[in-house]
């Protein structure tokens, strides 16, 4: 965020807050750009290709010349006052803009008019159906939607919505060109102007029919849940224009249907009518504190956290049910925090305030306990309902180390700080390879990342791809002795041990039995020997860790002066190294499940790409859930994950995804298994 602007919220109704969701590419920041446009709240339209729109104001977006992170900007229309929630389309970057759905009042579902592309506003369709959030389809792009599109677009997109939807609005074309609409509610007909409020002409001869077909369409949807209106069609009469938006409307708030609406972003067409339906469909900010459980008192959702800039660290969210002062309490998990500044936030900018009203989105400081998701209530009144989201899986993970080891204490916090406004991202120390793990939801996410790695805190990194955990375990039982002796002056050392070793069921892990008898080995030793054959088992034969293997330990000598535990815990790692060397050690590879959803038609190529990784197809089904969607479920070797994500959303129009859980370890032959055992004999040279 940048500059401190002084300024002060206009109008006195409560402000409410609108998303724009949608697949990657369809034009919701350039619709954004223009309904603050066309509201006046900006004077110049900008665009995404000259870079200078209000949002996607970061390096990374403009350098990508898409969304990255959520835009956050408000206007007023009309003595209303909105919040638009710009919410990122690619695949590595919606899940920034999931908290903020919780509480908006509506979204704008933003597609172009291609329905062969339908298919990529399902997942946020069903999205906004399990958050219960209204929704308002806009077809962006209309100049460039073929003859019949719109109605073929409409049959692609029903069977992925819950609720029914409500065709407003049919194109007008002249020649190869939409140049205006009809609204089929207002019966009325719209030619664009570009910059301008659409012109009222009259309504096509040719269209009429059509006209009279789609709004009798649209008249049944809202009969389905008016027994007047339904009763009227029965009667052939004809309803009057303020009962049918009075239907629209409160069907729209209730989220009965879905309407679906026409436009142009880059040119202007359709949005002061788009800017109409807002004003009088989209629900009052009471209905989004509702459905959250916010009830007296009020609560702050916040949706996200930025660090850095001149205000340090900010919680993003909507007030809820009550207004929100500069100096409030708030409840951070069971602690009271009182609230900083208050910032408005338009684009990059923000403006501060002493005070926000309810429904406003607002940047607090100084709230430090909050996260992403939470819900903060209140000192004083009961915790609201509500609580952290759930985030796509993170399915690409990369190793890094920085390019100067000055950096790395800075790198841990960085890093913290950014999963701390990325909550899709996360880094960890892998124990076994003592490398750190950067995870995420894609390569383009990870990407991202690191960029904003070098240039908010100056870190440069190297990246290579994670070690994959291989093991190894052996065939044959074995068993050896293990002595070690040494005499250098004064008290030497000394510690022998027998041990049998034998081959354990797949996932049975390591046990440890002593028969010593007679008392060849003090019992304070034993533990010691035990101690040796873990330490041999972190790095078998073959390079690896050790598991699925079972010791005994059978006998022993000792020395009443030179036997210590460090003497029989190095026999003990003695021996177990031998004895597995003996054992017919053998290489195993860690095996996913792995479950890719993807479009219809396209789930044999998926197929296809998991089997060329070695993957064992388990099966191919339609999606249990979604209309247009396949489902196929296979075991991949975990060494086939990486850069399997880009591979599935290039033969899927970017939207094939998957999950992938550790299922097992298998044995790993053959050159498979000389090319892993080469190369990690290598890293140890």
């Amino acid at each position: 965020m940048g500059n401190t602007q002084n300024g002060q919220a206009n109008g006195s109704a409560a402000t409410r807050a609108v998303a724009l969701v949608g697949p990657a590419g369809t034009g919701k920041t350039s619709l954004a750009e223009a309904l603050l446009f066309a509201s006046g709240a900006i004077n110049r339209q900008g665009n995404v290709e000259s870079g200078n729109t209000v949002g996607d104001s970061s390096p990374e977006a403009r350098a990508r010349g898409s969304s990255t992170e959520i835009n956050l900007t408000h206007f007023d229309y009309l003595g209303d006052r909105f919040a638009l929630i710009d919410v990122p389309g690619g695949a590595g970057f919606s899940a920034d803009g999931l908290a903020a759905l919780q509480s908006a009042d509506m979204a704008l579902v933003v597609i172009d008019p291609a329905p062969e592309r339908a298919a990529l506003a399902e997942p946020m369709l069903r999205q906004l159906d399990a958050l219960g959030v209204p929704h308002v389809i806009f077809i962006n792009k209309i100049e460039h939607a073929r003859a019949g599109a719109i109605r073929d677009l409409i049959g692609e997109l029903q069977p992925m919505s819950r609720e029914p939807l409500a065709l407003r609005q049919i194109p007008i074309r002249e020649g190869e060109h939409v140049t205006g609409y009809v609204d089929l509610a207002l019966e009325r007909a719209y030619r664009y102007r570009p910059g301008k409020e659409s012109e009222r002409v009259e309504i096509p001869g040719e269209l009429l029919d059509r006209e009279r077909e789609e709004r009798g369409h649209l008249l049944e949807t809202l009969a389905d849940f008016d027994d007047q209106l339904l009763e009227a069609l029965l009667m052939d009469e004809v309803p009057d224009q303020a009962t049918v938006m009075a239907d629209l409307a409160h069907d729209t708030q209730e989220n009965k249907v879905v309407p679906v609406v026409l436009g142009s972003a880059l040119s202007d067409g359709g949005v002061h009518r788009l800017l109409k339906l807002l004003r009088h469909e989209a629900p009052a900010p009471g209905a989004a504190a509702e459905r959250m459980g916010v009830a007296q008192g009020g609560a702050l959702h916040v949706f996200k956290i930025a660090n850095g800039g001149a205000m340090g660290r900010l919680a993003l969210g909507r007030v809820l049910g009550q207004g929100l002062t500069e100096g409030d309490e708030l409840v951070v998990g069971n602690e009271p925090e009182r609230t900083g500044s208050l910032f408005f936030v338009q684009g990059d900018k923000t403006a501060k305030q002493h005070t926000a009203q309810a429904g406003d989105i607002v940047a607090v400081a100084k709230v430090d306990g909050a996260r992403a998701g939470m819900v903060l209530g209140r000192k004083g009144t009961a915790a609201p309902e509500g609580g952290l989201l759930s985030y796509p899986a993170r399915n690409a993970a990369i190793a890094i180390t920085t390019r100067d080891r000055k950096d790395d204490v800075k790198l841990s916090t960085a890093l913290h700080r950014l999963c701390e406004e990325d909550p899709a991202l996360e880094w960890s120390q892998d124990d076994s390879s003592h490398e750190t793990i950067l995870r995420g939801i894609n390569d383009d996410h990870l990407a991202v990342v690191l960029g904003r790695l070098q240039r908010r805190y100056g870190v440069a990194v190297d990246t290579h791809a994670p070690r994959i955990a291989y093991r190894e375990s052996i065939r044959k039982p074995a068993s050896v002795r293990g002595r070690h002796k040494k005499q250098s002056g004064g008290h030497g050392q000394y510690g022998d041990c027998v041990i049998e070793i034998r081959p354990l069921d797949r996932g049975e892990g390591f046990k440890f039995e002593d028969k010593i008898t007679g008392g060849a080995i003090p019992r304070q030793y034993i533990p010691a020997v035990e101690a040796g054959v873990k330490d041999a088992m972190e790095r078998g034969p073959l390079g690896f860790a050790v598991v699925d293997v079972a010791v005994t330990l059978v006998d022993g000598s000792f020395h009443s002066v030179d036997s210590s535990e460090l003497a029989f815990r190095i026999a003990g790692r003695m021996a177990m190294g031998d004895a597995l060397a003996q054992a017919a050690p053998y290489l195993l590879e860690p095996i996913a499940k792995v479950t890719v959803d993807t479009p219809a038609g396209t789930g044999s190529k998926a197929g296809s790409v998991l089997s060329a990784r070695r993957g064992q197809i388990l099966g191919l089904s339609p999606h249990p859930d979604w209309a247009r969607w396949e489902r196929v479920e296979a075991l991949l070797p975990e060494s086939g994950i990486h850069g399997l994500d880009a591979e599935l959303r290039s033969l899927s129009q970017g939207l094939a995804s998957f999950v992938a859980e550790f299922d097992h370890l298998a044995e790993l032959g053959g050159k498979h298994a000389d090319d892993v055992v080469k190369a990690r004999a290598a890293e140890a040279h």
